[in-house]
């Protein structure tokens, strides 16, 4: 993620020259990632349940996310009027961890699949142009993706946080083992940036963006 954004900010200071919203080579790097994020999302909701996660503690997590998504659409307002983020993998995550959270204690592990499968294709089958407006596109039924620099609907992305669910559920029931171990010592730094992940992901395109600011002041 922090790769991806470093060259979309050289892109934006002029240092490359990259298509970055239809170019594959960096298309299928976002679809990747932002899935990475919402189905580690799905597995850490099944271990808040499977460890009894209060509701007062889910709540001050989902605080969090909802203010640092409030706070991304400001700072991108601020650089890209244009195309600021009025619904992006923040915003998308905190409707999806509300979802799940009510959710999770009456659904069958099994169910998680097709209903997964069913968010995915339903954009597909069921859009309209009521939903292209960018105050309900967020659902994703859309005919047309908005012009955003981050746009991560409810659907079709409800579905991998339903599949990261059941993968932990299932990893839970069969393979706990794996959730347990211990990292290598030299993974030790990506533990601590996962503990920290919501702090980082908010810290790094600002740090990123300065140090390119400056060094683009001292080349010119």
């Amino acid at each position: 993620m922090a790769g991806f954004h470093f060259a979309f900010d050289l892109n934006h200071f002029g240092w490359i020259s990259q298509d970055f919203y239809r170019d594959p080579v960096w298309t299928v790097q976002r679809t990747l990632i932002v899935s990475l994020f919402l189905l580690c999302a799905g597995i850490g909701q099944a271990l808040a349940l499977q460890q009894g996660l209060s509701w007062p503690r889910f709540w001050r997590r989902w605080v969090q996310v909802a203010a640092c998504a409030v706070a991304v659409s400001i700072g991108s307002y601020l650089m890209y009027p244009r195309s600021f983020i009025s619904f992006g993998v923040l915003h998308g995550m905190a409707v999806m961890l509300l979802l799940l959270r009510f959710a999770a204690p009456r659904l069958p592990v099994w169910a998680c699949w097709p209903l997964g499968l069913a968010a995915w294709l339903a954009p597909q089958v069921c859009s309209h142009p009521f939903f292209d407006s960018r105050w309900s596109n967020w659902l994703g039924l859309v005919t047309h993706k908005p012009i955003a620099e981050d746009y991560v609907p409810i659907l079709p992305w409800l579905g991998v946080m339903l599949w990261g669910f059941a993968l932990g559920r299932w990893l839970l029931a069969s393979r706990a083992d794996i959730l347990s171990a211990e990292l290598p010592r030299i993974l030790s730094p990506l533990a601590l940036l996962g503990r920290w992940s919501l702090t980082f992901y908010m810290l790094h395109q600002p740090f990123l963006i300065g140090m390119l600011s400056l060094a683009a002041t001292m080349r010119g």
